[in-house]
Parts: structure tokens; C-alpha cells; sequence
């Protein structure tokens, strides 16, 4: 894997290889395993329903031939690096008895909080989306959506190109939640209404599953 911090301008997709685990699929609905790996906007917090967005965007993937065993992975606070390490010793669990892995992630607000180069986040991305393809888990990135501090979306807004190229050099799907939200009126006023600062609540977790939904979800599943 070309180290995302020399700049590499190579544009080859990783080669998606079956991992040495992988088993044949039987006839029947394909039984998929699907992991959520990020942070506290996975986890929901500040929805006061409990739901956020992946609960909604879980609800609304339905089909007959698909059986869906979906595991929330968000941990408050986490960065990409902690993702990292938890997609090597969590992830995996979720892996059992399941015949189809897919792995979604979504994280970048806490690595600018707690002081993460943006060097480094692309590296901690990069080498999480490359692990997961060698290993023949196919990934989708959903981006942090914007907060209701202007220097802290500065930043996120440079953080939000780097995934893009990151996932566009490997051909992995990218929802990207910070440009359609930045000046979005719903989206500013659940922000200044949460309890939980630069946290939506129900209305803005309902925005993300949207952009999700309607950006390469069913497609990426195989089941549009």
C-alpha cells in the first residue's frame, strides 16, 4: 500500500481478494453481516429517540433475498486510530457464522479535537480500507457532517476532501455529509437545539440516513 503521506498520486484500485476465511454461499437470502465503526455520531448520541442515523438507515434496508445482522460499533470519543485498533479486535467477532461482511465507517471530529495531523488521519483510513479489502470486506465511508463551531468546519471541511481522495483512489463509496449540511436550516437548527453540543438531534440524525440512503447504499449492498 502506497503510504498516504509521500503523496502518491496513484489512482489503481486495491484488488478485492477473498480472505482466507471466506466460505461458500449457500442457497437462500444472503446472510450479511454489516458493521458500523466510528465514533459517537454512530452511536446516536443526542438523538433522543436513541435511533441516530444508522438505526434508520438499518430500518429502511430491507429485502427478501438479503437476512441483515447489523452491530453498532460507535465508541464516544474515538479516533481514527482508535478505529484501527478496534477493527482488528472487535470486528472480527461480528464476522462469525455470517457469510457476507461488509463494514461501514464514519469518523473525523474527534481526530481534530484531540490534535490528529491530517497526515495521519488519511494514513489511518488508508490502511483500515486496505486491510479490509485484502481480508475481501468490501467498505463505505460516510463522512463527519459539519458542527456548529466555523473554525472547528474549516478544518472538517479539508478533513472531508482528504477521505474523498483516500476512498476515490481505492474506489470505495463516499457519503459526503459536510457540503449538503453545512448551510442546511434543519441541520442549524437541531444543532442549536441538542443538548449535546455539535450533536443533532432526531431531525439531524434523520438527514445523515437520508444522504446515506440515497447515495450508493442499496447499490453497494447489491440490492436496488
Amino acid at each position: 500500500m502506497a503510504d498516504e503521506q509521500t503523496g502518491d498520486d496513484t489512482t489503481s484500485s486495491i484488488e478485492f481478494r477473498p480472505s482466507a476465511e471466506a466460505v461458500v454461499v449457500p442457497d437462500g437470502p444472503r446472510d450479511l453481516a454489516l458493521v458500523f465503526l466510528g465514533a459517537s455520531l454512530v452511536a446516536g448520541v443526542g438523538d433522543p429517540k436513541g435511533q441516530g442515523w444508522v438505526t434508520r438507515v438499518v430500518g429502511r434496508t430491507h429485502h427478501p433475498e438479503v437476512t441483515v445482522t447489523a452491530y453498532n460499533l460507535g465508541v464516544r470519543g474515538d479516533t481514527s486510530a482508535e478505529l484501527l485498533e478496534r477493527w482488528a479486535s472487535e470486528v472480527p467477532r461480528r464476522w462469525a457464522g455470517r457469510t457476507e461482511r461488509r463494514l461501514v465507517i464514519s469518523c473525523g471530529g474527534n481526530d481534530i479535537a484531540r490534535g490528529v495531523t491530517l497526515a495521519r488521519h488519511r494514513l489511518n483510513l488508508a490502511n483500515l480500507l486496505d486491510d479490509a479489502a485484502s481480508q475481501g470486506v468490501a467498505t463505505f465511508v460516510v463522512s463527519p457532517p459539519p458542527s456548529d463551531d466555523d473554525e472547528m468546519n474549516a478544518r472538517l471541511e479539508v478533513l472531508v476532501d482528504a477521505q474523498a481522495d483516500v476512498c476515490a483512489r481505492r474506489g470505495v463509496p463516499f457519503v459526503d455529509c459536510y457540503a449538503p449540511l453545512l448551510g442546511h436550516d434543519q441541520w442549524r437548527t437541531d444543532l442549536a437545539a441538542s443538548g449535546v453540543r455539535n450533536h443533532p438531534g432526531q431531525a439531524g440524525y434523520g438527514l445523515i440516513a437520508w444522504l446515506v440512503l440515497h447515495n450508493g447504499w442499496t447499490e453497494w449492498l447489491q440490492i436496488g
